[in-house]
């Protein structure tokens, strides 16, 4: 029983963090909308794990989050580690570039942590 409800709270976690960040308005707009609707799409998927335990649901997190974490490897790696730097002002001070690496990799490690725990908790199902 703790298995479905730790995936559900973490994904939930994710969700409300894409929605803090579109909130912050640090993305510009048409990336605040994508988070916005990255979060829309999730938030019903982890109601459905915390209700249901589904694997369709544990399987959709996995693959948006996995993706996630890509996307956010790709703007980490393709600004020569400063990524978009999450929110901190342009700079070319090296603490600037620090901090937004930092902030994409703790992105990049929750979106980690959601997919394991997701694709852990359908390989336990499968076994019943």
């Amino acid at each position: 029983m703790v298995h479905p409800r730790l995936a559900a709270v973490v994904t939930a976690v994710s969700c409300a963090m894409h929605v803090w960040l579109a909130a912050t308005g640090t993305h510009g707009a048409w990336l605040s909308a994508l988070m916005l609707a990255l979060a829309a799409v999730c938030v019903p998927c982890a109601v459905h794990i915390w209700r249901h335990r589904g694997v369709a649901a544990l399987h959709r997190v996995t693959a948006a989050a996995v993706a996630m974490a890509a996307v956010h490897a790709g703007l980490l790696l393709g600004a020569g580690g400063a990524g978009h730097a999450h929110g901190a002002v342009p700079s070319s001070s090296a603490g600037a570039e620090s901090g937004g690496s930092a902030r994409l990799l703790l992105v990049i490690g929750l979106e980690l942590a959601t997919a394991l725990v997701a694709a852990t908790l359908v390989a336990r199902l499968r076994r019943r």
